[in-house]
């Protein structure tokens, strides 16, 4: 049931041209449900984009990545190929780390693009304007590498919490599981 919840909930808000972020602790399956839907769901208007953020998650490569996978539309205008939607699926948005300052240069560019639909392109140093695209990211609370994201970004998402397993929802999981395999029977040996 949770993952049903879960799994509506977002779907109802990406087609809705809404970004979201699931939070939620590790072993909920964020990751996993966004990317079955994504993959196998989805509707085929929709281009999926899957980006896994680490602690050396670069700024220019992410951007380099983005760049290569939009086409120009008209001049200084970028996206996905007419008719169609890119949905970028970034996976533990919270994982770069800060640099001295305390910002973290690929969340900001993220940040960039929803403040400003676009960012500049570094070889011209010109605006391009990025459309088509909406942002849905999972993470997990701060700590153990993690960190706080800011808040002029998480104002964009609409946030959605992946909660821990009900006991009702893991029983039933192993229970089914078991179940089969004790009707397989077995070899008499």
């Amino acid at each position: 049931v949770d993952s049903i919840r879960l799994t509506h909930t977002f779907s109802t808000l990406l087609l809705k041209d809404k970004h979201v972020i699931v939070a939620g602790e590790t072993g909920t399956g964020k990751s996993v449900y966004l990317s079955l839907w994504l993959q196998k769901d989805a509707p085929e208007s929709i281009i999926p984009l899957f980006i896994n953020f680490s602690a050396q998650t670069h700024v220019n490569q992410l951007q380099d990545l983005l760049d290569s996978k939009f086409e120009k539309r008209r001049r200084g205008v970028y996206g996905p190929p007419a008719g169609k939607k890119n949905v970028i699926f970034i996976d533990d948005l919270n994982m770069p780390k800060k640099e001295y300052y305390g910002a973290q240069p690929p969340i900001e560019l993220i940040r960039q693009w929803m403040d400003y639909n676009g960012w500049y392109n570094r070889k011209e140093l010109k605006m391009q304007e990025i459309i088509d695209i909406v942002h849905v990211s999972a993470m997990g609370p701060p700590g153990g590498g993690r960190t706080e994201i800011s808040g002029r970004l998480k104002r964009h998402y609409n946030a959605v919490v992946a909660a821990d397993m009900s006991r009702e929802s893991i029983f039933g999981i192993f229970s089914t599981i078991l179940d089969y395999f004790l009707q397989q029977g077995f070899e008499k040996s």
